[in-house]
C-alpha cells in the first residue's frame, strides 16, 4: 500500500468523489489541494463535510500555479481530460488518478467492477444483493460493499474492510479513461453509444471501457457480452477466466449464462444448472433480463451458491429511476426511467411494454444518435410530449405525424413538471405513462436522480 504522507494531491472537483478521496488522503497525512471552479458559497456544504481535515482549498477557478510541487492529480467524474490544468499536469508528467484507481491499489478484500453503457447500476445492485444472501448461508459476519459510480464512492470505506469481504464497484467510462488498475473480476455489459460529447468518438468511448480488463492477470475473471459484437472484440483482451452471458446458448461448452424454454442457466466446468424461472425475476423488460444473466455470469465467477443466486434474484426489487413504478392515476401506470440518458435505454424501455404508451421524452443531447428512437416511438407511443433542449431533436427524429398512424399526438412542454400535467391530459385506462427522456438532465436539474425524484412528486401531486 502506498505511503501517502507528506505527499502533495491535488484534487480537482469538490464532489461526492472529490470530497471522499481528499478526506481519505487527509487521513493519510498528504498535503491536500482540493480545487473546484465554484464559489466558496456554493461550497459551503462540501466544506462543513471536510471541517478539522488538513486541507487546502482555490475555489472559483482551475489556476496552473497550483501544480507547482504536485507529486499526483487526482479527478472527479465530472473532471474532462481536456481542462486546461489536467493537461498542464499531463505535459509536466504529473500522474493521473482518482477514486476508483485508489481504491483498487489499495483493496483488502476481492473486488468486483462492473461497466457498460447501461444496466450498470441494475446489475451492481443485483451482485450486491447475491452477495449478502452468499455471506447469510455461509454463516459469517462478512461484509459487502456496494459503490463506485453508484451511491458512496468505495475509498471513504476502505479502512472498515475486512480481507474476506467483498467489494462490487459500478465503473463508469469518466473513471475507466485514466484508470491503470482492474478488478478482480470485470464485467462488461454492453456497448453502445454515450458520452460521445465527452469522449469524441465511439472508439475513444471503448478504449475507455475496455481499461476495465486491461490490468487483470492470469488469476482475475472476465465477464463479457457474447450477443453485443462490440463487446466481442474485447474477448482477445481477456487474460484470465472468460465467462459470457447471452439469451441463446452458446455454440459450444464454453462456461456461460443462458436463456431457454422460459429459464435462465449456468454452464461451468461442462456441467449445466438450471438458476431460477424468468418469471420470478421482479423486472420487466428483456434489457433486465440481460442484466439478470450478467448477474448470474458474475456471481458464477465470485463462486456465489446457486441458492445464494436464487434468493438474491427473488428477493432484489430494483433501483430508483430505473422503471420504477410511481403510481396508479387515471387509470394509468405511471414509470419513473429517469436514467434513461441517452436514446439506446430509453429504446430499451419502450420495448418493456406492450400497452399504449403516453411517453415524456427530450432533456439535453449528448451528441447521440436519435434516428433509431425515432422509429420506436412511431412504432410503440401514441402521445409523445416532449420537454427540454432536446425537444425539437426528438422530434425531428420522429417525423411529421400522419393520419391514423402513430404517435397520434405530439405536443412539446418548456419543461419536465408541464410536460407531466400534458401527460395527465392525454392518459386513457389501460395506458402506461413513462418518464424516459434519452436525454441528460442538465438542462433542468442537477442530475437525473433530482430529475426522477421531481417527477414522482409532481405525479404524486396530480388530483
Amino acid at each position: 500500500m502506498t505511503d501517502w504522507a507528506g505527499k502533495k494531491i491535488l484534487m480537482i472537483g469538490a464532489a461526492r468523489q472529490g470530497i471522499a478521496l481528499s478526506r481519505y488522503f487527509a487521513n493519510k497525512g498528504a498535503k491536500v489541494i482540493l480545487n473546484d471552479r465554484r464559489s466558496d458559497e456554493e461550497l459551503t456544504g462540501a466544506r462543513e463535510e471536510l471541517d478539522g481535515l488538513e486541507i487546502s482549498w482555490v475555489t472559483g477557478d482551475h489556476p496552473i500555479e497550483i501544480l507547482d510541487g504536485v507529486d499526483l492529480v487526482c479527478l472527479s467524474g465530472g473532471i474532462p481530460l481536456d481542462l486546461p490544468l489536467v493537461q498542464s499536469a499531463v505535459h509536466r508528467n504529473i500522474p493521473l488518478s482518482n477514486d476508483s484507481q485508489i481504491f483498487l491499489e489499495a483493496a483488502p478484500c476481492p473486488v468486483i467492477g462492473i461497466t457498460g453503457s447501461s444496466g450498470k447500476t441494475t446489475t451492481t445492485a443485483l451482485v450486491g444483493e447475491i452477495a449478502k444472501h452468499h455471506f447469510v448461508f455461509k454463516k459469517t459476519d462478512n461484509q459487502v460493499w456496494v459503490g463506485g459510480n453508484i451511491g458512496n464512492p468505495l475509498i471513504q470505506d476502505i479502512d472498515r474492510m475486512k480481507e474476506d469481504d467483498i467489494a462490487v464497484m459500478e465503473l463508469s467510462s469518466f473513471q475507466l479513461e485514466i484508470m491503470t488498475a482492474s478488478p478482480n473480476i470485470a464485467a462488461v455489459l454492453n456497448l453502445t453509444p454515450n458520452h460521445l460529447d465527452r469522449h469524441g468518438s465511439m472508439s475513444k468511448y471503448i478504449s475507455a471501457k475496455s481499461n476495465i480488463l486491461t490490468n487483470q492477470h492470469s488469476e482475475d475473471v472476465a465477464v463479457l457480452n457474447r450477443d453485443d459484437p462490440r463487446v466481442r472484440e474485447l474477448f482477445p483482451e481477456v487474460k484470465g477466466r472468460q465467462i459470457t452471458f447471452g439469451l441463446n446458448p452458446p455454440y459450444n461448452k464454453q462456461d456461460s449464462t443462458y436463456y431457454k424454454r422460459g429459464k435462465l442457466y449456468l454452464q461451468a466446468s461442462g456441467q449445466v444448472a438450471k438458476v431460477i424461472k424468468a418469471e420470478l425475476i421482479n423486472l420487466r423488460g428483456t434489457h433486465n433480463l440481460y442484466n439478470t444473466l450478467a448477474a448470474v455470469a458474475i456471481s458464477a465467477a465470485a463462486r456465489f451458491s446457486l441458492a445464494a443466486i436464487y434468493d438474491g434474484i427473488v428477493s432484489f426489487q430494483g433501483v430508483p429511476h430505473r422503471l420504477e413504478f410511481v403510481r396508479e392515476w387515471g387509470g394509468a401506470t405511471w414509470y419513473n426511467d429517469s436514467i434513461a440518458t441517452s436514446p439506446e435505454r430509453a429504446i430499451a424501455a419502450l420495448d418493456s411494454f406492450d400497452e399504449p404508451i403516453v411517453l415524456l421524452a427530450g432533456g439535453r443531447d449528448k451528441d447521440l444518435p436519435w434516428e433509431t428512437f425515432g422509429e420506436r416511438i412511431r412504432q410503440k407511443v401514441d402521445h409523445l410530449v416532449l420537454f427540454g433542449e432536446a425537444a425539437d431533436l426528438v422530434a425531428k427524429a420522429v417525423g411529421d405525424i400522419q393520419p391514423g398512424a402513430r404517435p397520434f399526438t405530439v405536443d412539446r412542454c418548456e419543461g419536465l413538471e408541464q410536460a407531466v400535467k400534458k401527460a395527465a391530459e392525454k392518459v386513457e385506462p389501460g395506458d402506461v405513462v413513462l418518464l424516459s427522456p434519452g436525454g441528460t438532465s442538465f438542462d433542468e436539474f442537477s442530475d437525473f436522480e433530482e430529475r426522477g425524484k421531481r417527477f414522482r412528486q409532481w405525479v404524486k401531486e396530480l388530483t
